[in-house]
C-alpha cells in the first residue's frame, strides 16, 4: 500500500477473509494493533506509570502483545511533553480507557493545559485514545493523509476493537484539526517540537516528532525494537525514511514499540537489518518466480529469533513487500 487510494475498504476485507487474527494479518489488512490472544500485563485502573526519559518528556511503555480486553489496547509506547505553556501528547493511546489513564498521568504531573494531541499514524493503538482528550479542546494533529485513512479504515478498526474491549471502552474516531505536511513546528513556550510528515513508509500516514531541547526523536512506529515490525506502507520508503531520521543528530529515540527510549541511531540497527533481509530475499523470490504464498513462508526466516510476534507479522510483511517489488 503506497498511498490512501490503495487501502482496501473495511467492507470488502470483512467479506473476503475469515474473522481470525491470522487471516486478517495475512489477508492484507493491517491489524498490528487489533485483537490477539493472551492476558494483558497492566493493572486495571488508575494513572499510567510513566518514565521521564528526558527533561519534561514522560513515556508509558506498551506491552509486547496484541490488543486484548485485559490490556485495553495499551500496547504502544505513548506519552507527553511538558513545556512552559502547555502539554503535547504523543500518542494518545489505543482506546478510550488507555487515553483516560494517560490523561490521569498527565494531571498527576502538571495542571498546564493540554494544547496538542499528536496521532502519529492510522493504526488503532495510536489513535483511539484521542477522544479521552476532547474535553481539553486541544489541537489534534495528524498526517495530511490521516483523515482519508480514517474514513476508509476507522469504522472497521473501531468495530473490531469494540468486539474485544466493549463498546464503552473503545473511544470514538477523532479527525485531525491540523494536517501536517512536510515540516512544521509547535511552540510549547520554552521548547519547539518539530513535526515531519513522511512519504509512505510504515504506513502512508507517518509522522515523527523531534524535541531539540533534549535531543529526543519520536519516530513512533517507524521504529520497532524487539517486537516484530508491521509493513503497511512501502518497504523502500521505510528504509529511506529511517536513513533520513538517522541524520537528525540526536542521542535518543522513543520507539513506537519496545523500550521507553533507546540510543539513536544505534537503536535502529535491528530494524534496519530486518528490512534489508526482507527486501533482499523478497526480490530474490520474485526474480525466481517463487509464488507469493510460498515466499511468505520462507522469506526472512533467519530473523525469527530476534523478534517477538514474528510469526504473526512476517508473513504479511513479505506479502506487502512482494506486491511492491513485483509492480516496480
Amino acid at each position: 500500500m503506497s498511498d490512501g487510494a490503495q487501502f482496501r475498504t473495511p467492507a470488502s476485507d470483512a467479506r473476503q477473509i475469515s474473522p481470525t487474527r491470522r487471516s486478517f494479518v495475512l489477508g492484507g489488512f493491517c491489524l498490528c494493533c487489533l485483537p490477539g490472544a493472551g492476558p494483558g500485563a497492566f493493572a486495571a485502573e488508575g494513572p499510567w506509570p510513566t518514565e521521564e526519559i528526558a527533561e519534561g518528556i514522560h513515556v508509558r511503555r506498551g506491552v509486547d502483545e496484541d490488543a486484548t480486553k485485559a490490556n485495553a489496547d495499551a500496547i504502544a509506547n505513548i506519552g507527553f511533553i511538558i513545556g512552559r505553556d502547555g502539554v503535547l501528547v504523543t500518542d494518545p493511546g489505543g482506546s478510550l480507557t488507555d487515553g483516560e489513564r494517560l490523561r490521569s498521568a498527565i494531571r498527576a504531573k502538571t495542571s498546564l493545559p493540554i494544547r496538542y494531541v499528536v496521532m502519529s499514524h492510522i493504526h488503532p493503538d495510536h489513535i483511539f485514545g484521542a477522544s479521552a482528550f476532547s474535553g481539553d479542546d486541544p489541537v489534534f494533529i495528524g498526517h495530511y493523509r490521516l483523515a482519508e485513512a480514517l474514513q476508509q479504515r476507522g469504522a472497521y478498526y473501531r468495530g473490531v476493537l469494540a468486539e474485544i474491549l466493549g463498546e464503552d471502552r473503545v473511544g470514538s474516531i477523532v479527525a485531525p484539526k491540523m494536517e501536517a505536511r512536510g515540516k512544521s513546528e509547535i511552540d510549547l513556550g520554552d521548547r519547539v517540537i518539530e513535526i515531519s510528515a513522511h512519504s509512505p513508509a510504515h504506513t502512508s500516514t507517518d509522522l515523527s516528532l523531534l524535541d531539540r531541547k533534549t535531543g529526543t526523536l519520536f519516530p513512533a512506529d517507524l521504529l520497532f525494537v524487539g517486537r516484530a515490525p508491521s509493513l503497511d506502507g512501502s518497504l523502500q520508503g521505510w528504509r529511506d525514511v529511517l536513513a533520513d531520521l538517522k541524520q537528525t543528530g540526536v542521542p535518543r529515540a522513543v520507539p513506537g514499540h519496545g523500550p521507553a527510549s533507546v540510543a539513536w541511531p544505534q537503536g535502529a540497527a535491528a530494524l534496519d537489518g530486518y528490512l534489508a533481509v526482507l527486501q533482499r530475499e523478497t526480490e530474490a523470490a520474485v526474480e525466481k518466480n517463487i509464488g507469493i504464498d510460498a515466499a511468505a513462508k520462507s522469506v526472512a526466516q533467519s530473523e525469527r529469533a530476534a523478534w517477538k510476534l514474528f510469526d504473526d507479522y512476517n508473513g504479511r510483511n513479505v506479502i506487502e513487500a512482494y506486491k511492491e517489488i513485483e509492480w516496480r
